[in-house]
């Protein structure tokens, strides 16, 4: 994750990035294709941050979050 080992899936990734920060994702496994992509904090609304931010403008910074899950199929080399 973002050039650091994470440890093995399944993983639960938390931060606390503001609204359109990019993650880097790379998954590699013995005998399989090594997987790279990126996803964003742009994917659903947060609820609190969005009341918060009718009150002071700063919690509108994190009113998005990522979604809840996320699926890769990893390919094999011999493929």
């Amino acid at each position: 994750m973002n050039g650091e080992k994470v440890g093995k899936t399944p993983y639960k990734h938390k931060d606390t990035k503001i609204v359109g920060s990019t993650n880097q994702v790379r998954i590699e496994k013995e005998g399989y294709r090594t997987y790279t992509t990126t996803f964003s904090k742009n994917e659903e609304i947060a609820v609190g941050p969005l009341i918060g931010g009718l009150f002071v403008l700063v919690p509108y910074l994190w009113i998005m979050k990522y979604k809840s899950a996320r699926i890769y199929d990893l390919i094999p080399k011999d493929k």
